[in-house]
């Protein structure tokens, strides 16, 4: 479902020199797989997340959707891939404020021209699944930030992407609502979507098809003890 080769990235620090954040990096996710990238803030898991969606360019490096290589598309045409793959979780949320919850759900299918009450209809059955079906008229910041995470969650799923990326979806969360998270992303990878999950708590998503920690720009091999599973 996903495929990444030697996805190269640099930043230029002001007025230095160029910081070296992702050297090289090779990914492979199938569907059906949660994978879980660990690593200290500052490592580069965020951008590898961002290049893999397409929402930033590599230096170097090509990635594809299933047998589409992305990549190399024009800036058009990514987004339109984007769109058709991919759903995104982010750390902050990223709800609308002037949107009910409901609202800022249903926002995802009009980004790909969808609406009408079927639409609606979805919106209020993931609402219900994550537990916040009665928060569906209040605004994000009438809400919690374990209630706007799974807002987010709901949003992302709409338009059943077939590859989740989800950047330190538990990192904002206690225990409780960090629970409610991994479980909703380990049951997406169950019914056969492609799970890719960036986070310095790599514990919460075991178990998981694989665990990988980023260290110096590359993915190294990273075991976890069985003795963190749930």
């Amino acid at each position: 479902m996903l495929r990444a080769r030697g996805l190269v990235k640099t930043y230029r620090a002001p007025a230095g020199p160029r910081i070296p954040v992702l050297d090289g990096v090779d990914v492979d996710v199938k569907a059906g797989e949660l994978v879980v990238v660990a690593g200290a803030s500052g490592s580069g898991k965020s951008t590898l997340l961002n290049l893999l969606g397409l929402l930033e360019d590599a230096d170097a490096g090509d990635v594809w959707f299933a047998d589409e290589h992305v990549s190399a598309l024009g800036r058009s045409a990514r987004s339109g891939a984007r769109g058709r793959f991919v759903g995104f979780v982010f750390q902050s949320f990223l709800l609308l404020p002037s949107l009910t919850a409901l609202d800022n759900v249903v926002l995802a299918a009009r980004y790909v021209g969808r609406s009408g009450p079927e639409t609606r209809r979805r919106a209020r059955e993931l609402l219900e699944e994550l537990g916040v079906a009665e928060r569906h008229e209040h605004y994000p910041p009438q809400l919690s930030g374990g209630e706007q995470q799974r807002v987010a969650f709901c949003r992302a799923v709409l338009n059943d992407p077939p590859l989740l990326l989800a950047d330190e979806p538990t990192g904002n969360l206690d225990d409780a609502n960090a629970h409610v998270i991994a479980e909703a992303l380990r049951r997406r990878a169950a019914a056969g979507g492609a799970v890719v999950v960036v986070t310095h708590r790599p514990e919460a998503f075991v178990p998981a098809t694989a665990v990988f920690r980023i260290e110096n720009g590359r993915l190294e091999g990273y075991p976890l003890k069985k003795e963190v599973a749930p």
